[in-house]
This record gives structure tokens, C-alpha cells and sequence, in this order.
């Protein structure tokens, strides 16, 4: 797939890096900004509770 993008973008090595870095942002972007917060709600990693009363001991100062 990497290989047929690469082939299909325009320009010499160094055109078709600075196209590749910028897809590659405009990805990131896309998945920050849109997917990953829609995304967010169907996650169950909201679900922690955090009361300080581990069975563990560690981390307490009494």
C-alpha cells in the first residue's frame, strides 16, 4: 500500500517526502480532531475510580 501511494505521488524524492510528511500530519490531525473524540464515549477507560483506599498500602502517608 506504502509503495503504490509512494509511486502515485508527484515530483522527485524530495517533493514526494515533503507530500508524505504531510499526509502523514493531516492524518494525525483527522484522527486527534475527529476520530479519536467521537471515538472517546465508546471507550470504557472513563470508567476508573480512584479513591486512595488501595489494598496495597503503597503510596500512603498515614
Amino acid at each position: 500500500m506504502y509503495g503504490w501511494i509512494w509511486r502515485h505521488l508527484p515530483g522527485n524524492t524530495w517533493v514526494r517526502g515533503v507530500i508524505s510528511l504531510v499526509l502523514v500530519l493531516a492524518v494525525v490531525y483527522a484522527l486527534f480532531q475527529y476520530v479519536f473524540p467521537w471515538a472517546e464515549p465508546l471507550l470504557p477507560f472513563g470508567d476508573v475510580t480512584v479513591d486512595g483506599q488501595g489494598s496495597s498500602g503503597a503510596g500512603n502517608s498515614r
